[in-house]
């Protein structure tokens, strides 16, 4: 086996997309690889000084969707943009947003789930960032996107995963198992 030095290289990494307000109301979004489940209600981010950062500061609370194969070009572009210098970066990207229902943070019209969230707590501040844990208030579903039996279906939503060894982005596959149940034909 080949090795290496210790990198960010757990896979996979979702590319998650943080919804915010500007101190002028315009919404904001910044990309994140660096995020996952806390919790069965949390989650929590690794988040470096940003406009993001800035607006969390000001008020607790944020939208977090997941980037498509579809918004993956936009979804890029938030992330590889600060809204210091482009404060335009929302309409450039081609996003409308509306009010979440449960936050002060603006929804995503193309994203196929939303996550709305609730700081609850900063860990390890400084001013280079910080690690914040977030409470899961409520979780916003594309009709579109629903399976059967109404809960989100992953599969149709054609979710990304950042690539952080080749710098890439990669489209989750199809399923391919059971959890809690393929294991069983090994007892």
């Amino acid at each position: 086996m080949k090795e290496f030095s210790p990198k960010a290289w757990l896979l996979p990494q979702p590319v998650l997309i943080i919804g915010t307000y500007n101190p002028d109301g315009t919404p904001n979004a910044m990309n994140a690889a660096w995020g996952g489940q806390w919790d069965m209600k949390e989650v929590m981010i690794s988040l470096g000084s940003h406009v993001t950062t800035e607006n969390l500061n000001r008020c607790p609370e944020f939208t977090l969707s997941f980037a498509t194969v579809e918004t993956m070009e936009a979804a890029d572009y938030v992330g590889i943009v600060s809204g210091k210098t482009h404060p335009d970066k929302i309409a450039r990207a081609g996003w409308k947003s509306s009010k979440a229902p449960h936050v002060d943070a603006p929804v995503f019209d193309c994203f196929p789930m939303t996550l709305e969230c609730r700081v609850k707590e900063k860990l390890f501040e400084s001013p280079t960032g910080f690690y914040l844990v977030a409470e899961i208030v409520n979780i916003l579903a594309d009709e579109r996107y629903l399976a059967e039996d109404g809960k989100p279906d992953v599969e149709k939503m054609k979710l990304i995963t950042f690539d952080p060894i080749h710098n890439g982005y990669i489209a989750l596959g199809t399923r391919c198992g059971s959890a809690f149940s393929s294991g069983k034909a090994l007892k």
